[in-house]
């Protein structure tokens, strides 16, 4: 890709499918000068694009101005690098090495520095600073317009050991979420506390090396191209984390999310016994929901376990990405990641319904198309089981509808009623003595005067009737709650920061 091209393209000027256009027009005409004259080397790529009409006269001067500054710092940062003894530094090209401003004129890329890592306090940093890195520069795919052209440094072993050194300790504390921070020293999250790990600030470069050597090289890639990624690293002997790196305003950071190395079960959560009753449905839908962080895979991971030692049949798992892995016990088990062994949920959810599941986990309900499918599938004679990102029983009811546009609601209201057969909702709360978390539950069992409710667009009348439902098994969070409170298992504070409906906290 020429030079020029690719400034045109950062300073927003042209799209991909114009520049190509402008290549082969320049491959063209180069040909043609080849028929009739061996001089001349026809057409510049600039030249083209402004007969072409893409820029203008003025845009293609700023171009070239553009261009020489970028070609004069690359010169001389290689002139710099190849002057230091002993450095072995590999130096972009122009444009594919160089930021984008936010006028979109290029910057440089700042020469690494090396600086101490931060590491936690029961381990010791490098005595010698880190030599140079070299870098690596993600390229647009097949006319991809969309790609951000990052650059980024390649990690080395040692990188990769402080990573290491790091979740390490996180482990070894007991720690729930790990984030790497440009900027900053690395955080743990304990009993959803933050903690500071050691007092070392992690600088740019140290920050973005640990945060690669989590990746692959072709999800680098992926990253350099998109800005984001979910994955899942597993560490041999210390096990698995789910993964979200991300490029922000000072660099690449990472929040890993620890995952135990084997499926857990009711007990090890401290799950109440009844949640196992609702894996006993051979059809249906039974929803599990609440905030970020509340424990949402970890309950489904459970009740999959569960599923997958009493009964004999076939678990199809799709997640994004994989977090627990399961064992085929007494069910057959497959897992799929979405985006890597399937395009999508909606597309493995399509082609799931041939695929002869007796049950389909999804990892998260997240569009209209995901939301419809999952019914059809309750509705054609399957077990579903999802997590979905809502506070409580109503609003997971009203969302789920909502996801439709207002004429097919009326008819959605209809099959969620007959399909749907119970919503888990949950909440981590602090305990008592601070050392720990309990969970808090609100649930809603779907019987005929709920699925009338339903019917009828009725939804608010809903939590008057979980109130009212104990003998169906319901409760509201507040009751949930309230037990706690008087179990002396959390206090009455925080359960009253919790509560909808303060009065309902009695307990204490």
């Amino acid at each position: 890709m020429p030079l020029l091209g690719r400034l045109a393209i950062q300073m927003k000027l042209i799209d991909m499918q114009q520049l190509n256009a402008a290549t082969d027009m320049q491959q063209l005409n180069a040909a043609e000068r080849g028929q009739t004259s061996s001089s001349g080397e026809g057409k510049k790529i600039g030249e083209v694009l402004l007969d072409l009409g893409y820029i203008n006269a003025a845009q293609l001067e700023k171009l070239i101005e553009v261009q020489r500054g970028v070609i004069a710092k690359h010169r001389a940062r290689k002139a710099a690098a190849s002057a230091q003894p002993g450095a072995d530094v590999e130096t972009a090209p122009p444009a594919e090495g160089s930021a984008t401003t936010s006028s979109g004129a290029p910057e440089s890329v700042e020469e690494p520095q090396a600086a101490p890592q931060a590491v936690p306090p029961t381990l010791q940093p490098p005595s010698t600073p880190h030599p140079p890195r070299s870098r690596l520069v993600a390229e647009p795919v097949d006319g991809d317009t969309e790609s951000l052209m990052l650059s980024t440094v390649v990690p080395s072993e040692e990188d990769t050991r402080s990573l290491h050194r790091l979740l390490q300790h996180a482990v070894s504390q007991g720690s729930s979420d790990i984030h790497i921070h440009t900027g900053a020293a690395a955080r743990i999250r304990i009993n959803g506390v933050l903690t500071q790990v050691g007092s070392e600030t992690l600088s740019a470069e140290d920050t973005e090396a640990m945060v690669m050597a989590i990746l692959s090289e072709s999800e680098r890639l992926e990253l350099l191209q998109y800005g984001e990624l979910d994955v899942c690293l597993d560490v041999p002997g210390l096990g698995r984390f789910r993964t979200s790196v991300y490029r922000q305003l000072r660099g690449f950071d990472a929040v890993l999310r620890t995952i135990p190395p084997e499926p857990p079960t009711l007990d090890q959560l401290g799950l109440p016994s009844w949640i196992a009753k609702y894996v006993n449905y051979h059809q249906g839908m039974v929803l599990i929901t609440g905030p970020a962080g509340c424990g949402k895979s970890a309950t489904m991971a459970a009740m999959v376990n569960l599923i997958n030692e009493e009964r004999q049949e076939h678990i199809l798992c799709i997640e994004d990405p994989i977090e627990v892995v399961h064992p085929s016990k007494g069910c057959l088990v497959n897992q799929r990641h979405a985006g890597r062994h399937t395009g999508s949920f909606a597309r493995a959810l399509r082609a799931a319904l041939r695929e002869d599941p007796d049950a389909i986990v999804i990892g998260e309900l997240r569009d209209l198309e995901t939301i419809s499918l999952a019914m059809t599938a309750a509705e054609t004679g399957h077990f579903v089981l999802a997590t979905l990102h809502t506070n409580n029983a109503v609003r997971t009811i009203n969302r789920m509808i909502g996801a439709f546009p207002s004429n097919q609601q009326g008819q959605v209201r209809t099959m969620l009623s007959e399909s749907l057969r119970a919503v888990i909702s949950q909440r981590l709360v602090p305990t008592a003595d601070e050392r720990g978390r309990v969970a808090a539950f609100e649930l809603l069992v779907i019987n005929k005067a709920i699925a009338n409710l339903m019917r009828d667009e009725k939804t608010i009348q809903i939590r008057s009737a979980i109130q009212t439902g104990s003998a169906h098994g319901m409760m509201l969070l507040e009751q949930s709650l309230n037990e706690l409170v008087r179990q002396g298992k959390i206090t009455k504070e925080v359960a009253l920061g919790l509560a909808e409906e303060k009065k309902l906290i009695t307990a204490g």
